[in-house]
């Protein structure tokens, strides 16, 4: 087969009869010949085959078909489905929040801060920067108000799921964030990641300096951090998956063998190959073919 189109609904929403055969029937009117549905969650997720068409065609004329649908649609060449090492970005990921906005309301400028957030995330201005001009609006802050804002840390929908089933089925699994350790290394506990890397805020006698500890883990970062854990443990590209959702993401999600772009800012998601706008993080372990009764719940 040339490639599999998986379709995923949101938790919200049911895949239906109605929408494959749709999906199917665009794939058939552009030459392809489609096999019969592989249903890997019933009225939630299925993987149809199709020969005739490179991914990209398939997955093109398929989001046609669906147009207006809470369904996703991931399409790839067969092969190396199931991925031996996962890199994940951290905040509006793996977590639900941005955390140095969340500090930023300590200070009074949460607003201030998240909109710069935004468009360092949408690619708009330069991130290194972006991390000092926000890291230096806390500067005098007791370092004891992190545990404070941790406790408004919330797991995305389907993290543990993602990461304990890939786990168990042998793969690495680590936390790369442009956030700061002492957030990422809780949420690599928490969710049960191999190893976690992230910057680090500089504090001096218990207080906040305003200043980060260079150098600063960026998208370059990101996309050597992918690299070094697929060649340090053996694993091709083409057996590697990472998920993100801003523009500092984008050059890992491009090298890595799947690079989703999960919920991502418009010029990540107009880019990356793989996208899910609908649905949790077990998109993307159907997106590798695993079926909802091999899911281990973290």
């Amino acid at each position: 087969m040339s490639a599999v189109v998986t379709l995923i609904a949101a938790a919200s929403a049911v895949l239906d009869e109605q929408a494959v055969q749709a999906a199917r029937a665009s794939l058939t009117a552009l030459g392809a010949d489609t096999a019969k549905p592989d249903w890997l969650a019933p009225d939630r997720a299925c993987d149809i085959a199709e020969e005739g068409l490179v991914p990209e065609q398939a997955e093109a004329a398929v989001r046609r078909a669906l147009d207006g649908l809470a369904v996703d649609v991931i399409a790839q060449k067969p092969g190396n489905r199931k991925k031996r090492l996962l890199v994940a970005d951290m905040e509006s990921t793996i977590i639900e929040q941005e955390m140095l906005d969340e500090l930023g309301d300590y200070v009074g400028l949460k607003d201030h801060i998240a909109a710069i957030t935004a468009r360092a995330m949408n690619g708009e201005i330069d991130f290194k920067g972006a991390v000092r001009e926000r890291v230096a609006l806390l500067k005098g802050l007791n370092e004891s108000v992190v545990d404070e804002v941790w406790q408004r840390a919330t797991l995305m929908p389907g993290a543990k799921t993602l990461v304990s089933t890939m786990r168990a089925n042998g793969a690495t699994c680590v936390l790369v964030s442009g956030g700061f350790r002492c957030f990422t290394e809780r949420v690599c506990q928490w969710v049960g990641f191999d190893d976690d890397r992230g910057n680090v805020l500089e504090v001096v006698n218990g207080v906040m300096t305003g200043a980060v500890v260079e150098p600063i883990l960026d998208k370059d970062s990101k996309l050597e951090a992918l690299l070094a854990y697929a060649g340090e443990r053996h694993v091709p590209t083409v057996e590697t998956m990472a998920v993100g959702d801003g523009a500092n993401d984008l050059p890992m999600l491009l090298a890595a063998g799947l690079g989703v772009a999960f919920h991502a800012k418009p010029t990540v998601a107009a880019q990356a190959r793989a996208r899910v706008d609908h649905g949790d993080l077990t998109a993307l372990l159907f997106a590798q073919g695993y079926r909802i009764g091999e899911f281990v719940e973290g």
